[in-house]
C-alpha cells in the first residue's frame, strides 16, 4: 500500500479520526472546495454525473456524499439518489437540502445486496481505511450490470503541470485553506492523501481486483482528477 514517506499522511487511516476531521469542516466545506478547486468543482460533478449515465426512476448511491451537493447533481437526472456519509456532521451540514441522506461506513454499508442501478464515490475514496474492501462492498449493494463511477484527485499527466500542481498541493493550498476552512489542518491532510494515492492506472487495478468489470478512466483538469468507470 502506497504511503507518503516523511510526511503525516498515508493510506493507513483511523476511520473515527478522519470523521471526526470531516465533521470540523463541514461548516465551510462547500465554499472551501470552490475557492480551492477555482471553481472546477462544479464541473467536476457534472462530468461525474454525464459518466454515470443515469436514467429517470434509478435507483443511485452516492457515497461519501458529504453535504449533499453531489446528491442534487446527481439528482438532476431524475433518478432517485441516497446520500451516504460517515461524517454526521457533514450529513447536518445539509440537511436543508432534499435528498435523503443516510450515516454508514463504506466498508460496512447499511444497505441489502445488489440495491443500486448504480454507484459513485467522490473525492472520498483515499478517506475509506481499506478502500478495496470498500470497493467490494459497493460492489455487494450494486445489481449485476450496474455502474460504478470513482471521482478522485489523481495524477496529472503533463510533467511541468504535475511540478506546479505538487507545488499548490503542498504549499500553496494550506495557506488557501487558512483564510476559507473551518479547520485549515484538515487541508494539510488532504494534499498528503492526494500525493500519497494511486496513479490512475494503479486504481483502475485496484477496482478490478475488487469484483469490477470494462475499468476506464478519463482525466479531467490535465490529470488532476480522474473518473473510474466500471461495470458490476
Amino acid at each position: 500500500m502506497a504511503t507518503t514517506h516523511g510526511s503525516r499522511a498515508s493510506l493507513e487511516k483511523d476511520p473515527h479520526e478522519v470523521a471526526s476531521m470531516f465533521d470540523g469542516v463541514a461548516k465551510r466545506y462547500d465554499l472551501t472546495n470552490t475557492v480551492l478547486s477555482f471553481g472546477q468543482d462544479r464541473s467536476w460533478r457534472r462530468a461525474t454525473r454525464a459518466a454515470l449515465d443515469l436514467k429517470p426512476g434509478e435507483r443511485v448511491l452516492d457515497l461519501a456524499a458529504g453535504t449533499g451537493v453531489s446528491t442534487v447533481e446527481l439528482g438532476r437526472s431524475g433518478a432517485w439518489v441516497v446520500a451516504a456519509d460517515f461524517s454526521k456532521g457533514m450529513l447536518k451540514a445539509g440537511a436543508d437540502r432534499r435528498v435523503p441522506m443516510v450515516a454508514g461506513d463504506a466498508m460496512a454499508l447499511p444497505f441489502a445486496d445488489a440495491v443500486f442501478d448504480a454507484a459513485t464515490i467522490s473525492f472520498g475514496l483515499r478517506n475509506v481505511s481499506d478502500f478495496e474492501a470498500g470497493l467490494r462492498e459497493i460492489a455487494r449493494v450494486t445489481k449485476p450490470g450496474g455502474r460504478l463511477v470513482v471521482s478522485e484527485f489523481s495524477t496529472p499527466t503533463f510533467g511541468p503541470f504535475r511540478t506546479v500542481y505538487m507545488e499548490y498541493l503542498m504549499k500553496t493550498l494550506p495557506v488557501v485553506a487558512r483564510t476559507v476552512s473551518s479547520n485549515p489542518d484538515a487541508y494539510v491532510y488532504l494534499a498528503e492523501s492526494i500525493r500519497a494515492w494511486p496513479t490512475q492506472e494503479e486504481l483502475a487495478l485496484k477496482i478490478e481486483a475488487a469484483g469490477w468489470k470494462n475499468v476506464q478512466w478519463r482525466n479531467l483538469t490535465g490529470g488532476v482528477v480522474a473518473l473510474h468507470r466500471a461495470e458490476r
